[in-house]
């Protein structure tokens, strides 16, 4: 990919600069997007719909590419999607979370012994025989994280992964990835339109027209969107 970690002069787990993508169309997505997270943060990605939140995510996690910039992520690298469905494909809990270990080869006894940290991980060790249709949404994004975790990821992509939550699951699934990230001392940028999910990051960038607006303390953030008209 265009740029790695040897092309920055910082230690950012994520780091972009000046990247710019536009669809065959010609509608221009991101102009001149550039931004860091340290390695250990919790940081959130604002921004109203067609800002390139979303693209610029799809970017990091190697889904699309740009014409321009350079961007730079620490691996092994999770994506959790805005639906669960669009990523979970095995019949049970346990055996989508080992599904992802597939290509790396590891004895039987050490699939079994990630798949069991991951799941207690995020809590969901009781439920590692329960088939997948039988969970709730939170619970199914939650094995979307605890398939990262069982790959050992570094670094978490994750595109509005409350969107089709309620308000108690939402708040439920935030704490447990900002506890992720502060036990394992994991990377995690996370994507939101929810202002009250700001109460639990480190960071928060406002993206805007395709390039970042502002960014620093997110409870300044939160209070700037909210005196908007």
């Amino acid at each position: 990919m265009p740029g790695d970690a040897a092309a920055f002069n910082d230690s950012g787990a994520i780091q972009v600069s000046n990247l710019r993508f536009e669809w065959p169309s010609g509608q221009t997505v991101l102009e001149d997007c550039s931004l860091t997270v340290q390695s250990g943060e919790f940081c959130m990605l604002l921004g109203n719909n067609g800002s390139g939140k979303s693209t610029l995510l799809k970017i990091l996690g190697g889904l699309l590419k740009p014409q321009r910039g350079k961007w730079s992520i620490e691996r092994p690298v999770g994506f959790v999607f805005q639906n669960p469905d669009h990523q979970l494909v095995m019949p049970t809990v346990g055996a989508d979370v080992a599904f992802g270990l597939v290509d790396e080869h590891l004895p039987l006894a050490d699939i079994r012994n990630r798949v069991d940290d991951a799941l207690a991980a995020i809590n969901l060790l009781g439920l590692k025989r329960r088939p997948i249709y039988a969970l709730s949404g939170g619970q199914k994004q939650r094995v979307a994280i605890a398939g990262a975790i069982a790959r050992h990821c570094n670094v978490l992509l994750l595109d509005e992964p409350t969107a089709l939550l309620d308000p108690d699951s939402q708040i439920d699934l935030v704490k447990r990835v900002r506890d992720l990230v502060k036990l394992r001392g994991l990377t995690a940028l996370w994507v939101t339109h929810r202002l009250v999910e700001l109460d639990y990051c480190d960071r928060a960038f406002l993206l805007e027209s395709g390039k970042v607006l502002d960014e620093g303390d997110p409870h300044r953030l939160k209070h700037r969107l909210q005196s908007q008209p």
